[in-house]
Order: C-alpha cells, then structure tokens, then sequence
C-alpha cells in the first residue's frame, strides 16, 4: 500500500486479537436492576417538551391566520401536506428494502421547486403590484419550508427522543475498537487518548493512527503503549489513517473518534444499544458537543449543534437515514464498512461520503442523544472560515459524487428526504436566506412594511421555540437562548456567505483543499 507502519513497543503485540480491556465489567443483576429503574424515571414522557411542541404548533396557525392573506394560508398548506406525507412514511420499519420505480426527483423536491412558480402565481392572481412580488414570494417559499421542517422536524424529534429512551442496556457486549487518526495534534491528544482509555465499556481496544505528524504527537501517544495500540505510517490523510486503523482491528464494531474528542463513560455502551436495536443498522451517530464555550462564535456553534442534532437529526433517526455519521463520534458495523467500502482518500469530508455510501447499499444509521463526546471548535473567525470551508466544499464534493441519489428511487429514504434535504440546507436554503434579508429591507422600503414584519416574527417566534425545545430534549445550558437570534441574524448570514462561495468555487472548478483550524488545548 505504500504505508510503514512503526509498532511503537513489541510488548503491544501482546494487546493485540482478541486481548480487549476488561476495565470494565459487564453489569451484574442487581447494577441491571438499578439501571432499569433509573431508565424508568427517565422515560417518562416530559410535558414539557409536548407543551412545547403545542405552542409551535399554535403560534404557526395563528400567524398564518393573522397574516389573513390567503397565498400564506397556502404555503402552511404545501408544508402540511409535505410533512404528512412524510409522517406516514415514517410508519414503515423496512427501510432498507430495495424498492424499484421510475428515475425522476423525489416528491418532496418537485414540490419545494415548484412552490416558488404558485405563490408568484397567487400572489399576481391576489392583485400585488410586480415591485411588491418578489419580496412577498421570497418570504412566502422560506415560510413554505420553515412550515415543513417544522410540523414533520418537531413530532419526529419528541418521538424519536421518547423511542431512544425506552432502549433496553446492551444483552450483549461486541468487541469494540474505538480508532483515533491523528495528524499534528500535540495540543489535544493526551487528554483524547485518557478518555478513550476511561470510557466504560467491557470488550474494548483504543487504537491510536499517528499519520506522520511532524511534531510531538506520537510521543505523546507512545506514552500509552501499554494500555493501547499505537500506530504510526505515512503521511496519506485521515481516511487512510481510518482505513489503517480497521486493518489492525478487532472489533465487531468500530468507532471513530477525532483527536481533539473528549468521548463520555457511556457513550459506548449507548452506541451499542443503538446497534441491537435494528440489525440492518450500519452506523450510530454521537452526540457531539462543543466543549470551549467561550465566546460569542463558540456558543453560536454551541446551540448550532445542539438545534441540528435535536431536532434535524432526530427526524432523519425516525427515517433510518442519518446523512452524516460525524467523524468525531461515529460507529460502524464493520463488516458492512468492508461490504459497502472503506474511507475513500479522494473526498475531504470522509464521513459524510462513507455514511451515504452505506445508505446508497440499503443501510440504516441512526443517532444517540446518550453517546456524548466533547469536541473543540473554532474560537476566532478566521479558523472557523477554515474549518467551514474545507466543511462546505466538501460537502458539495459528496452531494456531487453521489447525485445519482436524487433520482434512483431504490435507494429508499436517502432519495426520498435525505438527499433533497441536503441539497435544500446546502445549495437553495443559503441563496433564499441572502434573498429573504434582502426582500424584508426592500419590503420595507415599498410600503410592505407591516406584512414583512408580521412574516418575520413568526419565522423568529418559531425559531425561539424550536431552540428551547431543543435544549430541553438535550437537557442543555438554557442561557445559550440569549444567542439564538444570532442563528437568524448574524452568525447566519457569515454561514450563508460561506455556502455561497463555496458553490461558486465549485462551480468555477477551483480544487477543495484540506483547511482546518488551530487547535486551542489546554
């Protein structure tokens, strides 16, 4: 392959096959017992997260009605029929049966395209002078999708949180291999690798991929020769790092950690009980958390996070069609990485192309709000256009790799929301977001005043409830409320500008480069 590999003691061949930590124990009965009880309490539905939901559901069928135009009355109209066809959807358990139908978009995708063209056709019909059009049929289309990402994203999320936590503990224990790839992280690792080591779980190996760093990363690691595997190889990226890292395993199950991952006590033991749920599960997604929350940019990613996976994801868990398993806190059925592929080195964002890799190959992946891992992210502007700009660029790469997904319907879920989700959040929803700021300053200015400001207090009013919501799903710090506007205006329009450029350097055939941001440690 071209790799050296450096074995950094021979007394590490000794913790090699199937010689896993036994740090832990497997629980005994009444540690069963003691657990179930407490899941008990735990489980009950909470009140207040359907109180929530009633009140988002509320203040959407009063704003509508208050705005009293009959084109807002039909683009609820459009979300609701979109989100209950999707909800029905959801009642099916074979997701992964391979269903045969015409190539085209999927329905989802022919309705929010063709939305644009019937409220501009209604509003012209409602007798609205051409200046006024734009500004009106912009805000409308946005609330068309506002509307459906809620009344489908919001009972999705309460169910989905409710099914996870009616999960019975593990009744058996699959070796794990828990792989850490590394390349030039000095400032993190020592307390990555302690985690790893500290992570409860029975049947465990740590395995440690130095990628041919140049600086101190791999003498820290080869402090742990005795308790872990300590790779080392060529410089070749973090996929074949990965891809090395699963030849040494000897896990059922890999889990893939960044270096700079803090990973929880349970998160192993939640990730396992994610996979005996379904034995068509490929992959379960972590709950990955912003661990330096010390400034305005943080906690803005901080609340982006908890929003995305709380009530994003979670839908997408219910469907069996998690797009994205994070590299830093994914697990994979091994066998199926090996059937579906390994990490391929051409891509920048390996995780999302290797997580619709296995969808495309009939897959299911879902996510643990109980797998919880701490990861660092960027705390000055100029790393975090870095890190978002290798982050988009890649994207853009794995959508375009994978678009056969938008049309061949045997790929199931992934065609049929998944996908056109990902083409909607990446390439529309950035471009409506500049148009909508643009359209409310513009509306203003022609005399649209009270109807732009009553179509953007419920967009905010909405926003506001679906972020508490959140936070009580993930039972958060509630003070990151404060920043929630800034996800609307502000740190919004700095990742819709970023999304944008990324589509036109992709578009003008620029080359996506691996960028990332310093590591702060400490």
């Amino acid at each position: 392959m071209g790799y050296t590999e450096t074995m950094i003691n021979s007394n590490q061949q000794k913790i090699e096959s199937e010689n896993f930590s036994d740090s832990t124990k497997i629980p005994n009965q009444n540690s069963a017992k003691i657990q179930s009880f407490r899941n008990q309490k735990e489980n009950r539905t909470d009140p207040v997260q359907i109180l929530l939901t009633i009140v988002i559901f509320a203040v959407l069928a009063i704003g509508v009605y208050y705005l009293m135009g009959p084109i807002s009355m039909v683009a609820m109209a459009i979300g609701g029929v979109l989100s209950f066809y999707h909800l029905l959807g959801s009642r099916r358990t074979d997701f992964t049966k391979i269903r045969k139908g015409r190539r085209g978009p999927s329905f989802l995708l022919l309705v929010l395209m063709g939305t644009p063209f019937l409220l501009g056709g209604l509003v012209a019909f409602e007798g609205i002078s051409l200046l006024e059009s734009p500004s009106r049929i912009i805000l409308l289309f946005g609330m068309t999708i506002s509307f459906w990402t809620t009344m489908l994203f919001v009972p999705m999320a309460v169910m989905s949180r409710s099914r996870e936590e009616r999960q019975p503990e593990p009744n058996t224990y699959p070796p794990v291999s828990i792989i850490i790839p590394a390349y030039n992280e000095e400032k993190v690792v020592l307390k990555t690798i302690e985690a790893a080591i500290e992570t409860q779980y029975p049947k465990k190996e740590v395995i440690f991929v130095d990628d041919g760093s140049s600086d101190n990363t791999l003498k820290i690691a080869s402090q742990f020769k005795n308790q872990i595997k300590v790779l080392h190889k060529e410089n070749g990226g973090k996929a074949s790092a990965i891809n090395y890292g699963i030849v040494y395993s000897k896990g059922e199950i890999i889990v893939i950690l960044d270096a700079d991952t803090i990973i929880g006590r349970r998160a192993i033991t939640e990730i396992v009980k994610g996979f005996q749920s379904d034995e068509n599960v490929a992959a379960v997604a972590g709950n990955i958390k912003v661990k330096n929350r010390t400034n305005w940019l943080t906690k803005c990613q901080a609340l982006e996070y908890i929003i995305g996976i709380q009530i994003i994801r979670r839908a997408f868990d219910v469907f069996g069609s998690i797009s994205i398993v994070p590299g830093a806190l994914g697990a994979f059925r091994k066998e199926f990485v090996q059937d579906a592929g390994t990490y391929d080195k051409d891509t920048i964002v390996e995780d999302f192309d290797q997580t619709i890799k296995l969808l495309k190959a009939g897959m299911v992946t879902q996510g643990s709000i109980q797998a919880v891992a701490y990861s660092e992210s960027p705390d000055t502007m100029d790393d975090f256009v870095k890190q978002r700009k290798r982050w988009y660029r890649g994207n853009i790469q794995v959508l375009t790799r994978h678009s056969d997904a938008l049309i061949n319907p045997r790929f199931g879920y992934l065609q049929k929301l998944s996908f056109p989700f990902l083409m909607l959040g990446m390439v529309v929803t950035p471009i409506i977001g500049f148009a909508s700021f643009a359209n409310v300053i513009f509306g203003v200015f022609t005399g649209d005043l009270q109807w732009v400001l009553e179509a953007v207090s419920i967009f905010f009013a909405v926003h506001i409830l679906m972020t508490t919501l959140a936070l009580r799903i993930d039972k958060e710090d509630y003070r990151l409320l404060i920043y929630s506007p800034l996800l609307l205006f502000g740190f919004k329009q700095i990742v819709d500008t970023l999304l944008v450029r990324a589509l036109f350097e992709h578009a003008s055939g620029k080359k996506a480069v691996w960028t990332s941001a310093k590591r702060i440690g400490g």
